[in-house]
């Protein structure tokens, strides 16, 4: 049998975030591990080249009323990242979502930051 005064074991979580370009569709993908947390506790804001996300949820009162505790802790799950992506971006075409605890933020590459091809002349001499 277990013994309550034994110390639960803890999680611990190494926070992950990873910035990929997709070269063949113009644009830049953030991806931030947000486990826990429900979309609409995610907040994210770009300024100025910077992207900062936070996110936060809390148990409340009616889901702790609706369990058989066993074992009672505060259950608190909080992120913050912030990063400078690696090349511009138009800020009207970022878009984000929630999706098994990843939160997965895209956006084009601003028109002026995307490869152009420079054609190359010939010498008239």
């Amino acid at each position: 049998m277990f013994d309550l005064d034994e110390e639960w074991p803890s999680m611990t979580m190494t926070e992950g975030l990873d910035i990929v370009e997709h070269q063949d569709t113009g644009t830049i993908e953030v991806k931030a591990s947000v486990p826990g947390v429900q979309s609409e506790n995610v907040d994210i804001e770009f300024e100025d080249g910077v992207l900062r996300i936070q996110a936060h949820q809390e148990e409340s009162e009616e889901e702790k009323k609706e369990k058989k505790v066993v074992y009672k802790q505060e259950r608190v799950v909080s992120f913050e990242y912030t990063t400078t992506l690696p090349r511009p971006v138009d800020p009207k075409t970022i878009q984000a979502e929630v999706k098994d605890g990843v939160l997965s933020v895209t956006a084009k590459i601003a028109e002026s930051a995307q490869m152009k091809k420079i054609p190359v002349r010939a010498s008239g001499k």
